[in-house]
């Protein structure tokens, strides 16, 4: 029997399990280097990614954000009617990734000089808090209402 090792072991920690996966993948793609890129804070809740993509047009380009994961991707095609004589830069494909966490919002990218700058804004969730309803098992469940004699000290029923 093999036991796995988790940050999340703990038992206070439910629902949880989506984030191993998620530092599986950052793993993954820690050693990768190219493009290289820079994170900055650019308001008190928003984030820049600028990639350096130089020699990528916007048709090379593709951004994309699933399940809180940001994309994105390079390609561009050999042109095959030039002959170089030295070939220093690359027209190699890429794919780099970021895990952002849940409210973080894309706000757009632009290309600007061979630099691709995504921006984003993490959204400050309002408060969702919220009372559960406690059911008595023994009644299966069931909300039973309490029988009032209304007759007692009252006219017609009225308080």
């Amino acid at each position: 029997m093999t036991t796995r090792l988790s940050l999340f072991d703990s038992p206070l920690f439910l629902g949880f399990d989506h984030f191993e996966d998620t530092f599986n993948r950052l793993r993954k793609n820690a050693g990768e280097g190219y493009p290289p890129y820079n994170i900055e804070q650019i308001s008190e809740n928003g984030l820049r990614i600028t990639l350096a993509v130089a020699g990528f047009s916007m048709n090379d380009l593709d951004v994309e954000l699933d399940k809180n994961q940001l994309t994105i991707r390079g390609r561009q095609q050999d042109d095959e009617e030039r002959m170089y004589i030295h070939r220093g830069i690359a027209a190699r494909q890429f794919q780099r990734s970021f895990v952002l966490a849940d409210g973080m919002e894309i706000l757009g990218a632009s290309l600007d000089n061979g630099l691709l700058h995504i921006d984003m804004q993490r959204e400050i969730p309002e408060s969702k808090a919220q009372k559960i309803q406690i059911m008595d098992r023994a009644t299966d469940g069931k909300v039973q209402a309490i029988d009032v004699d209304k007759s007692e000290g009252t006219e017609d029923g009225d308080a």
